[in-house]
């Protein structure tokens, strides 16, 4: 039974365009043009699936004028991974993206205050020597759920999935903003994945790139002024800073009243939370964007469209801005880069500096807002080098790396913040970071040797720690001890029931035998976490056994 068919393209300022498909052996369709800008037309075509184009007189400056460019939809959900063409389902008389069930909606997820986030890049996560073929997809990715629910994750955030150029990439020069890389499995196979996330009480956070895309995008060969700046958004920028044609959101169509970059990127979020059922977003080179009245719009839609369910907006502004969580700010959140730097300068003995520690450690020194979900910490992202890579590039091996690494996941788990670790790092994987079309997979084999299983152990514990103590989950935090000449330093989080946790942190070489704590926040029963044993504070005193490059966690009793 054959059911009519709408296929449309919004090109307003542009004279004629064409249908093409496989429906049509690739011969044109004519298309009509409505008063809104839209180019359409109605085809009768059975149930199954089929290949697509338009044809569109170009508007773009690089283009001849109104020369007939051939283009995919701007709004394709798929590319045939073969020849490049759009691909278009059609089941009960409806265009579908697929026919996946969704099992698992009903299913509770944490709170934003309760997150341990866990970044990956899907193609490098998973890999299996024995079938190379079947490596990096969804369905390796889903293999790999029970292990991150084990670790303690109820987050993952997804680096971009969108289709990209070339064979490997990381996806933040996207093409289509609509169609998942189909190197990675089937749409189908993502929707499982992120099902089967929800399943196990992990929510997907999708890294989104909208201040630019690739020079294949078919918006920017419809009319390139309409959607994009014509030149660089800021000429004066590092040429480095420069990815892509950006996208213009100060241009607005009098004529019909829209701004088409905002409404493009709308109709962009609103199909990802829709259709695929995403938890959160985290917005890729806001310093480059560089508009605030369309972040506050974005992200106030992204809430709409998520409807009761929880959602975080978290903003990349590299380098980092406090405004973009203060209470006027469009972000829920955003990545603090300055945590990175200051515990990796101190992890690798190049400084001890104790008021830049306490900054980072409590973000509203740094003007940020009192609240939890205000920064994201991280030891490392896609971005940097592993700490183990900068640890090894100083002649700092084994057992001493291992100490000075949890050292600095004592810290991550216990500062203010939303912690977030980089895929791997929780066994210790050392790999540098690699370019973005240069592949380089998680060494999965590490996990049997002693001290990287221990240290996967110790994660365990400290996010068990995290997302189970509720002094944790606020964002209380108070510096009780400074010793400079021995770079030791303690603080405490609390929260008004009750709830304690103190940290002490030696930051150097030296073992300190029976160390005094003075001003300890309460007197009574402690419970050492990393070497569990128990322990008695009395006249405001704590006494400790503190290792080098280490750090001790009491939990009141």
């Amino acid at each position: 039974m054959s059911n009519d068919i709408e296929f449309k393209l919004f090109a307003p300022q542009n004279q004629k365009a064409a249908l093409l498909g496989s429906f049509s052996e690739w011969q044109e369709i004519p298309l009509q043009k409505d008063e809104r800008g839209y180019f359409y037309t109605s085809i009768e075509l059975k149930e199954g699936i089929y290949q697509y184009k338009f044809r569109v007189q170009s508007k773009s400056s690089s283009n001849k004028s109104n020369e007939w460019v051939e283009i995919n939809d701007p709004y394709v959900t798929e590319i045939d991974y073969k020849t490049g063409n759009g691909l278009v389902r059609i089941k009960n008389g409806k265009k579908i993206v697929d026919e996946y069930v969704w099992q698992h909606d009903a299913k509770p997820l944490p709170s934003n205050e309760q997150l341990v986030i866990y970044e990956l890049l899907v193609s490098d996560f998973c890999s299996d020597t024995d079938a190379p073929e079947k490596q990096g997809k969804y369905q390796n990715a889903i293999e790999k759920l029970d292990y991150l629910h084990e670790l303690g994750i109820n987050a993952i955030e997804l680096m971009p999935v969108n289709e990209a150029p070339g064979e490997y990439n990381w996806g933040y020069t996207p093409s289509y903003f609509f169609a998942p890389q189909p190197n990675y499995g089937a749409t189908a196979d993502l929707k499982r994945f992120i099902d089967e996330c929800h399943a196990r009480g992990i929510r997907v956070i999708l890294d989104q790139v909208y201040n630019h895309s690739s020079e294949e995008h078919p918006l920017l060969h419809i009319d390139r002024d309409y959607w994009y700046y014509r030149d660089r958004h800021h000429p004066n920028a590092n040429p480095k800073d420069y990815w892509g044609p950006e996208f213009n959101y100060e241009y607005k169509d009098e004529n019909l009243g829209i701004r088409p970059a905002w409404q493009f990127i709308d109709d962009v979020v609103r199909f990802w939370i829709h259709e695929y059922h995403i938890d959160g977003i985290r917005y890729d080179a806001l310093k480059q964007l560089d508009n605030y009245d369309f972040l506050y719009w974005i992200t106030q839609k992204a809430k709409e469209y998520a409807g009761s369910k929880p959602f975080y907006n978290i903003g990349e502004n590299i380098p980092e801005t406090p405004k973009l969580v203060t209470p006027n700010g469009p972000m829920d959140g955003c990545w603090h880069d300055s945590f990175y730097h200051c515990l990796q300068a101190h992890l690798l003995g190049e400084t001890f500096d104790l008021e830049q520690l306490k900054e980072v450690l409590d973000p509203t020194r740094q003007n940020y807002p009192q609240g939890v979900t205000s920064v994201v910490n991280y030891l490392c992202n896609h971005d940097h080098d592993r700490l183990f890579a900068e640890l090894g590039d100083r002649g700092i091996f084994e057992a001493a790396a291992f100490e000075r690494v949890k050292l600095g996941v004592a810290i991550l788990m216990t500062a203010s913040g939303v912690p977030m670790i980089w895929m791997g790092e929780e066994f210790g994987e050392y790999t540098h970071k690699t370019s973005s079309t240069q592949q380089c997979r998680v060494e999965w084999p590490l996990v049997k040797n002693d001290l990287n299983h221990n240290l996967l152990e110790y994660y365990k514990g400290l996010i068990a720690l995290r997302t189970q103590n509720p002094a944790l989950r606020t964002s209380n935090i108070e510096f009780f001890h400074e010793n400079l000449e021995n770079h030791v330093f303690g603080y405490v989080r609390w929260n008004d029931e009750g709830s304690r946790v103190v940290v002490i942190a030696n930051f150097s070489d030296w073992y300190l035998g029976n160390y005094c704590i003075p001003n300890c926040p309460a007197n009574g029963n402690w419970h050492e976490w990393t070497k569990d044993y128990n322990t008695q504070s009395a006249n405001g005193q704590l006494k400790v056994d503190l290792g080098a490059w280490e750090a001790q966690i009491f939990i009141w009793h």
